[in-house]
């Protein structure tokens, strides 16, 4: 599997398909994982983490539904394009959440409070 380092840990508080999310999410935006590098199948990853391949199958949803992979069909998944994931999810992100506060029935301060609070915290934890 070159270019694709994955540890995952059984200690970890984290669920494995969140440990495999993250650690790819964050090789292709840190550039380990170069734009348009093919991606193991999950299959093929899974046999070499020792994972059931729906966990690897479950990461890769999730890095695709977030714009880090693409699938191209039979010719297999690979790291989009590195400005493309941002540009395309963060807006349709914070509309959602917009959405959200709305219904719940909180002011934009208040929304605006929560999600700063929210970004420290992960902030904080993920770095």
């Amino acid at each position: 599997m070159t270019g694709v380092k994955v540890t995952i840990s059984t200690t970890a508080t984290e669920a494995p398909y969140e440990q495999l999310r993250a650690q790819l999410a964050d090789q292709a935006r840190s550039g380990a994982l170069p734009a348009g590098y093919r991606l193991p199948t999950v299959r093929g990853l899974a046999e070499e983490l020792g994972l059931a391949p729906n966990t690897v199958a479950k990461a890769y949803r999730a890095l695709e539904a977030d714009g880090v992979i693409e699938t191209r069909g039979r010719n297999g998944t690979f790291v989009a394009a590195a400005g493309d994931a941002a540009g395309r999810e963060a807006p349709h992100a914070a509309e959602e959440y917009a959405r959200r506060v709305l219904r719940l029935g909180l002011d934009r301060e208040a929304a605006l409070a929560a999600a700063e609070e929210a970004l420290r915290a992960v902030y904080r934890r993920d770095r």
